[in-house]
């Protein structure tokens, strides 16, 4: 729950409708009317406009992350910190640091990219570390500042992403190559981004001190699935934020995932056709966020204006649009559809941290 803010597409808002967080979850957040790729002198290269049928709305993740958990605890689900699982086991047991077992009838695995529960069946088939660290921060908001649209300028291969995120504060995120030692510096080198960036000198000199630096991975996996272990979210499926459609993905795989357990006999077969309809979604959008951490991190640093010219041809047309959206626009499973209501249960333990 550190300082940053998060894109939520209209699927995960959807999705968020679904489970009764959506009210909490956006309370402060900003309603994005536009996304705009800029060069480093603000000539725009792509515009992606929302509409009411096709939003955006970026609230920090400190407020999605507070609205999912009360609204667990609010369910009764119990939730235990503190409890260090070691493995798990595909007929339906976890493994605690103590030796102790704990079974269920479904597990999932949802602790990130670096997942090494995930070996506990063996299902990572690759992870990529990139060519790109990212640093996020939230700085004050003033005067003066966009209150409705991103601002993603590009300079070879940094980046400098303005995000409106609440009445008091904007979401800063800069990408670099890894190997840039200025650009993953904390507190940040602020005459390196003015360098690349000297139309954005004001906002660069606002920058906060405390940020969190991250290298941009991808995870892929052999299989999502092994009897009665699933895995979810970014242990799944990580990619870099190039989209801001990662949370998005996995909002939207694990509402597939609920709706397939309803009303399952045969788990093992269920997550089996689960994984079979939810995956190409997510290999698309893994495939053009990857795709385009490429094309800012990898072109040749003489032709930036052929680049430029590309994405102002690209970006207007239906197969782009289409393209960097498609997980964006999806409908998740279930959304609808009248659900049982869910009869909250006072929880025997909560933990929360």
């Amino acid at each position: 729950m550190f300082g940053a803010g998060i894109w939520l597409w209209e699927s995960g808002l959807k999705t968020l409708s679904m489970l009764g967080a959506f009210e909490q979850a956006t309370e402060r957040a900003r309603s994005i009317r536009e996304w705009r790729i800029a060069d480093s002198r603000g000539n725009i290269l792509m515009s992606r406009p929302m509409t009411p049928t096709d939003r955006m709305l970026l609230p920090p993740r400190a407020d999605l992350y507070q609205a999912l958990i009360d609204r667990a605890v609010e369910l009764g689900v119990q939730i235990f910190t503190s409890s260090v699982v070691t493995a798990v086991k595909p007929e339906g047991a976890l493994v605690l640091e103590s030796g102790e077992e704990r079974r269920a009838d479904l597990i999932l695995i949802a602790n990130g990219a670096y997942s090494q529960l995930r070996e506990s069946i063996l299902g990572t088939a690759w992870m990529d570390f990139g060519i790109e660290a990212g640093i996020r921060m939230l700085i004050d908001h003033q005067p003066g500042d966009p209150t409705d649209i991103i601002t993603e300028y590009w300079n070879g291969p940094w980046r400098l992403l303005f995000n409106p995120c609440t009445s008091g504060e904007n979401y800063i995120f800069l990408s670099a190559p890894v190997g840039d030692e200025r650009a993953r510096k904390l507190p940040i080198d602020r005459n390196l981004w003015k360098e690349q960036f000297p139309d954005a000198s004001g906002l660069i000199d606002r920058f906060a001190e405390a940020g969190r630096w991250d290298r941009l991975v991808n995870v892929r996996c052999r299989q999502w699935s092994q009897e009665r272990v699933a895995i979810i979210g970014d242990a799944a499926h990580a990619m870099p934020p190039n989209l801001g459609q990662a949370a998005n993905t996995a909002f939207i795989n694990v509402m597939a995932l609920a709706m397939a357990m309803k009303d399952a006999s045969d788990i093992p077969t269920a997550l089996r056709d689960w994984e079979t309809r939810q995956r190409p979604l997510t290999d698309h959008v893994q495939r053009w966020s990857y795709l385009y951490g490429f094309v800012i991190g990898k072109w040749p640093r003489g032709f930036q204006s052929l680049r430029s010219d590309i994405l102002r041809s690209l970006g207007k047309t239906e197969w782009f649009d289409e393209g960097i959206s498609r997980g964006a626009r999806h409908v998740p499973d279930g959304y609808g559809v009248e659900l049982p209501p869910v009869q909250a249960r006072p929880a025997l333990e909560r933990g929360i941290s």
